[in-house]
């Protein structure tokens, strides 16, 4: 029998409840981890209030990303091996291949031996903030040196990682946050330029910081309102790439900004990235040699332990954080 988190209703964060179930064998594709660390994602808040792309089966399990050491293989997997210390790509289905749990069954093309000097707790921080910002801005985008790019709800810890993959291949980052309170921390975490979209004029920021040309790339969250104005802060040719719909409300098309400087809007979604084989391995090269070389470096805002799960999933509720949320399995 082995502990893991499941939910047996929708509901707010008292519906996950911490089960003992006995794990299957790994299917002939998989791999078996001991899980030392989990990642915490808002798409798994969204999976358990009915509010995402896939409906729970209860009992449900959840969670997409984790870090541990490989118990067992199945039958087809090759290049890895018992003991080996690894950390998981969100799968495309979390409740068949949940990481919330001491031992998880995982898709071997979604595991990766991550770089030796990180941590278990970094690894689980990694994997979906870092493939999600770099489909969106170098595999989508093509986003360059020097170029400006406009980062939505920057405090997140996809915000964080877009931030540094941008500043990675030389691209002016320009991050936004709703006040100024979580500023500071912004340009700590390397945004070149932050805007509180609450108390400034963000088109006339953008404006002056941009000299006038606008920013060729948004990565946005929100949506709703948002889209429009983010649309006037944006150069001839741009592309906007909508990763979520935190707003509640829906927003005006922008029809002439988008006809008058030939915009791009695009709706963006992880799964584009992680359903191509050719495309993830890009991405595992790209952020492995990142994590390497410490030009991208998971920032972690709080850990929990296991059995609080409860209590970590309200503070990623909360919005109090800047970065990942990360459970430790003892």
């Amino acid at each position: 029998m082995t502990r893991v988190v499941r939910f047996h209703e929708y509901g707010e964060p008292d519906v996950l409840q911490i089960d003992d179930i006995e794990v299957s064998p790994p299917a002939a594709d998989e791999v078996q981890i001991n899980v030392r660390a989990i990642g915490l994602n808002r798409a798994e808040v969204m999976f358990r209030r009915n509010a995402y792309l896939q409906e729970a089966e209860f009992p449900s399990q959840l969670g997409y990303e984790a870090a541990g050491t490989i118990k067992a293989l199945g039958h087809e997997v090759e290049n890895f091996a018992v003991g080996d210390i690894v950390s998981v790509i969100p799968t495309l289905d979390m409740a068949r291949w949940g990481t919330y749990g001491e031992i998880i069954n995982v898709p071997a093309r979604h595991v990766v031996r991550h770089p030796e000097n990180l941590t278990y707790e970094q690894a689980a921080a990694s994997w979906m903030q870092y493939v999600t910002a770099w489909g969106a801005l170098i595999e989508q985008a093509k986003l360059s040196a020097g170029e400006f790019v406009i980062v939505s709800a920057a405090s997140s810890s996809v915000g964080i990682a877009a931030i540094q993959v941008a500043r990675s291949v030389g691209a002016n980052v320009i991050a936004t946050t709703r006040t100024h309170a979580k500023a500071e921390a912004l340009r700590s975490a390397g945004a070149h330029h932050v805007i509180a979209t609450a108390e400034e004029d963000l088109p006339a920021r953008v404006n002056t910081i941009t000299e006038g040309k606008g920013a060729r790339v948004v990565f946005d969250p929100i949506g709703g309102p948002a889209i429009a104005q983010l649309a006037d802060c944006m150069s001839v040719g741009g592309i906007l790439l909508e990763y979520g719909a935190l707003s509640s409300t829906e927003g005006p098309f922008p029809q002439f900004a988008v006809l008058g400087k030939s915009l791009t809007l695009k709706g963006y979604l992880y799964t584009e990235i992680v359903s191509d084989d050719a495309i993830l391995e890009r991405a595992k090269s790209f952020i492995n040699d990142g994590l390497r070389s410490g030009t991208l470096a998971p920032l972690i805002s709080r850990t929990f332990a296991f059995d609080e799960i409860q209590e970590a999933t309200r503070f990623l509720e909360s919005n109090e954080q800047v970065g990942k949320i990360v459970v430790r399995v003892e």
